[in-house]
């Protein structure tokens, strides 16, 4: 197991705690291995009840690693970064996230899929996928304009551009903004209040709730046949050679 993740189970609650500070917490695919491992095997743990994501210091994720995702993207069935979107929106159990600074890509779409969202007041959110020349991933294509009516989403989504936890409640991806200091306290208060109720009955409301599977698992098929040509199209280089130059890219020529 890498040490840029945490995982820890104490009291019915496994918190699994993003641990790349150097890199804002950003994502390789040993990361999304332990992840895709801590959503894909509560259900059948009798030791968890609820799964907390956080991350340390100032970031939750900047992302994906590009410089590791360009070298070997992975975005088969059996990749860990499937692996974690479909546990993601398979599981049963409750799942809590702790947003302790910056969230983006993926360390935003995620959150679709978790049942309580705190937020950092310092809390910065983005999806950035339109200005990399990808298209969403996480079901975030779905869901987003289900949660936040499609205007929202279309404003979050076409336009990718930041923005902080009052929109962020807005656009019903956060359950409440937290001062910085009280962030994991307030989170991990509720993953308490949840790891004590019947966990039968815990994980089978969640599941009421959410009868949306086939719906979820279709939109992440059709994000991820879109996302694996995307990566390289002349647009993606475009935009993810000017990101590393530090330029802004020139999408003028493209049609």
């Amino acid at each position: 197991m890498t040490d840029l993740v945490l995982s820890e189970i104490n009291d019915g609650i496994h918190v699994v705690r993003l641990n790349r500070p150097d890199k804002k917490n950003a994502l390789t695919q040993e990361m999304y291995a332990v992840m895709a491992d801590a959503v894909c095997g509560a259900d059948d743990n009798p030791e968890v009840r609820v799964v907390v994501f956080t991350g340390c210091e100032d970031a939750f994720t900047s992302g994906n690693d590009l410089k590791d995702f360009l070298n070997a993207p992975a975005t088969g069935a059996d990749s860990p970064v499937t692996r974690f979107l479909r546990g993601l929106g398979a599981t049963s159990t409750p799942i809590v996230a702790a947003v302790n600074g910056m969230a983006v890509g993926i360390g935003t779409t995620m959150l679709l899929h978790c049942d309580f969202v705190y937020a950092a007041e310092n809390a910065r959110f983005h999806m950035p996928f339109i200005n990399l020349a990808l298209v969403p991933e996480a079901a975030s294509s779905l869901l987003l304009p289900r949660v936040a009516g499609y205007r929202k989403a279309a404003e979050l989504l076409l336009l990718g551009e930041p923005f902080d936890a009052a929109t962020g409640v807005e656009a019903g991806l956060v359950t409440g903004i937290v001062a910085n200091d009280a962030l994991m306290e307030t989170a991990m208060a509720t993953a308490a209040k949840l790891a004590a109720k019947p966990p039968a009955a815990l994980r089978q409301t969640k599941a009421l709730m959410r009868t949306d599977h086939a719906d979820i698992e279709a939109a992440m098929t059709a994000e991820l046949n879109l996302f694996g040509p995307c990566l390289t199209s002349p647009e993606a280089k475009e935009a993810m050679t000017a990101f590393f130059e530090k330029r802004a890219p020139d999408f003028s020529k493209f049609s």
